[in-house]
């Protein structure tokens, strides 16, 4: 057979294969099939050396343009089939963005840091500061320079885990104020400051009482502050957490870092005073301890007591949120229930 007639024979097969093929791999196989060094077209030009010598560079430049032809189809055809594979793939991950998206699960604040967050905003409002300070405490600072020596009897009521002779979980966050009343400076001003944490108490665990509770404590340190001053703070306490229609009553009590100090109750929010199961039908429920600051303490963190006074107070956010929310088992709050943490969803 004329050369010329098969390198043609060869042009129109392998154009036909070229567009035939379906798929990335097979139109590999056919570029190594015809244009590789086994294939038909290099076997033809093998035979040219039976041709003289003016035929063989005609059927020479004639078999590089069939060879030419065919690698531009053949690359042709592999771009297509590359777009289509990319559209297929395209076409089988589409999201249709029309359909309703698959609802994501939001977290949100536990009621405990819902109720500290609250108390946390109200004072910063009024220009307090916020003070953290060390669990692990000395009982210098947990006791005694709150005007509470060795074998005072009142140390029994906070009966807490020690380390070491001197050093324990702290039974409340007044240790802080200790602390801050130390290096504050009065040149720039008064001490305003609550100090929110995790106490420890080695309290039997039953429905009203925990090992662990929060505290928040605050304390302000200046001239001429009086019991008129606390009263106005602790009525925007209650207002703010149990509504703006409660009052408060203050009650004489004792603690050993205040005098004088007091009990403070707030109106029932839920008979608004009349007498229920809540309060026990007296109209009003037990909120927080509080009074003016000790002349001791303010001597042991070395303030005079003749030019300064103050007064303190804390509040147990346990306590605000189990009466706010008519919760009857503080253990509740710490047992990470989601069914029982959801119905405290960012509530006011």
């Amino acid at each position: 057979m004329d050369l010329r007639k098969k390198l043609e024979e060869l042009k129109h097969n392998g154009l036909n294969d070229i567009q035939s093929a379906k798929d990335l791999e097979k139109i590999n196989d056919i570029r190594v099939n015809l244009l590789g060094k086994k294939g038909p077209i290099t076997e033809v030009l093998r035979g040219m050396r039976d041709l003289s010598a003016e035929e063989r560079p005609q059927v020479g430049s004639f078999a590089n343009k069939i060879r030419d032809e065919l690698a531009q189809a053949i690359a042709k055809r592999k771009e297509e089939l590359e777009l289509e594979k990319i559209a297929a793939k395209l076409e089988q991950e589409t999201i249709d963005v029309t359909l309703p998206g698959i609802q994501v699960k939001q977290g949100q604040a536990h009621v405990l840091t819902q109720i500290i967050d609250q108390i946390e905003e109200l004072f910063l409002g009024m220009g307090y500061q916020i003070v953290d300070g060390p669990e692990v405490e000395e009982d210098h600072y947990n006791f005694e320079m709150l005007n509470l020596p060795k074998d005072h009897p009142a140390r029994d009521m906070q009966d807490t885990f020690y380390i070491t002779e001197q050093i324990l979980m702290r039974t409340q966050t007044s240790p802080v104020q200790a602390r801050t009343m130390e290096v504050h400076d009065f040149s720039k001003g008064p001490l305003k400051m609550i100090s929110p944490g995790k106490v420890y108490r080695r309290d039997t665990d039953d429905a009203t009482h925990s090992h662990q509770f929060h505290q928040i404590e605050g304390l302000v340190i200046d001239k001429n502050i009086t019991m008129a001053d606390l009263k106005g703070t602790l009525e925007l306490i209650a207002k703010t957490v149990f509504g703006k229609e409660r009052e408060i009553r203050m009650r004489p009590s004792y603690f050993p870092f205040t005098e004088p100090s007091a009990e403070v109750d707030v109106s029932c929010f839920k008979c608004g005073g009349k007498g229920c199961n809540v309060c026990k039908g007296t109209g009003w429920i037990e909120v927080l301890g509080s009074g003016m600051v000790h002349p001791n303490v303010l001597k042991m963190a070395g303030i005079d007591p003749e030019v300064y006074g103050g007064f303190a107070f804390g509040l147990g956010p346990d306590r605000f949120a189990m009466l706010k929310y008519g919760v009857e088992d503080i253990r509740d709050f710490y047992l990470n229930d989601a069914r029982f943490l959801q119905q405290f969803s960012q509530k006011g």
